[in-house]
């Protein structure tokens, strides 16, 4: 009885074998699928260096502590079967590589396996969120051989320009008005971008322009239906950068401007009066006369009463830029900010007076 019973459980399991089999092809497959996919479905630029003499090994790791690859044993296999086991053996290289957590694990393993995207022939340029065009030739200049004469004569070029506003639907005549201090100031999307060693100012500029319509694209039939045009919803989206944090902040933020605007009431903001005087906010307090001043840029001035700067003060982010296409309808007349960052919205000239004195009893009052 007992020989018998074995006889049939063995059976039973031989049976089940293919099953098995068939399951753990189909687990092995779907791990595979699963790591070569991308980490995510949404863009997320990763700056990722490789000094010379790494391992491959160590790099694939280094892929993983970024989260750039889920698995960094498959991944060296993967790198192993596909790249090392050919005719043409591929090594990956040192240098410096902009990666992005949509790529797949091939696009990250062709990328660096690439002698064109090493450090000896690219440069990778971070342009922040909120810099004014200044840090943006700051940057610019540190880590090319583009002076800074080259890229003011550039954007002093008014056949250029014209050229641009040809090649760009959200380039307008506004850009070419004298008073504004850098032409394309509020239009250069921030982002971090590669580019050849030796890139011209131009080639810069143009794949910072066509970033920026990508993002404009996704708001033109709202810019088209909105009574202000472009270049006043980028001077309010670099406002409202500089003043807010957070989305709805700014939101709120952009709905006081647009309550001062309709009211006839000057702006206000702080921030405009720093960029009149060609001063970087921490860098030191404005004078009074720079306070006073009656610059096209600076709000704070009565001369300005229901109207907008020249110009955008900065180059905003893509929520800045959806804050104002979306902004908060509200009741408020007046914002301040503490030293935290934390926004608070007052109607009336009495509350906001109250508010700051609270701030500063509190200790929350922001000085240099």
């Amino acid at each position: 009885m007992v020989s018998g019973f074995k006889k049939k459980k063995r059976f039973k399991f031989i049976r089940l074998l293919p099953f098995i089999a068939l399951m753990i092809i189909i687990l092995g497959v779907e791990f595979c699928l699963i790591n070569v996919k991308p980490i995510s479905k949404t863009s997320k630029k990763v700056v990722f260096e490789v000094e010379e003499g790494t391992s491959a090994r160590t790099i694939i790791n280094d892929l993983k502590k970024q989260g750039l690859i889920r698995n960094d044993l498959f991944g060296l296999v993967y790198y192993k079967i596909n790249y090392l086991s050919k005719n043409e053996s591929k090594h990956l290289n040192h240098g410096t590589y902009l990666l992005n957590k949509n790529m797949s694990l091939r696009e990250i393993f062709d990328k660096l396996v690439s002698t064109t995207s090493a450090t000896s022939e690219t440069i990778v340029l971070t342009f922040h969120e909120g810099k004014n065009m200044r840090g943006f030739v700051k940057t610019i200049t540190e880590s090319t051989s583009i002076t800074e004469n080259d890229i003011y004569n550039t954007l002093n070029n008014k056949e250029y320009l014209k050229e641009l506003m040809d090649s760009y639907w959200f380039l307008g005549d506004e850009i070419l008005d004298s008073n504004i201090y850098y032409p394309l100031e509020g239009y250069l999307a921030p982002d971090t971008y590669e580019f050849n060693k030796d890139v011209t100012i131009k080639e810069i500029f143009k794949k910072l322009l066509d970033q920026e319509e990508r993002i404009l694209g996704k708001y033109k039939s709202s810019i088209d239906s909105s009574k202000y045009n472009t270049h006043e919803i980028l001077t309010l989206a670099s406002i409202a950068e500089l003043e807010g944090k957070t989305l709805e902040d700014r939101k709120n933020i952009v709905g006081v401007f647009i309550n001062r605007l309709n009211n006839n009431i000057p702006l206000g903001s702080d921030v405009t009066t720093y960029y009149a005087a060609k001063v970087d906010m921490g860098d030191r307090d404005l004078y009074q006369t720079e306070i006073d001043s009656s610059n096209l840029y600076n709000t704070r001035s009565m001369s300005l009463a229901g109207k907008l700067p020249v110009g955008p003060i900065c180059n905003p982010s893509s929520m800045a830029i959806d804050a104002v296409i979306n902004y908060k309808e509200n009741d408020y007349f007046y914002f301040v900010a503490d030293k935290n960052g934390k926004v608070y919205f007052t109607k009336t000239d009495s509350e906001h007076i109250s508010k700051v004195n609270e701030l500063k009893q509190k200790g929350l009052w922001f000085e240099y």
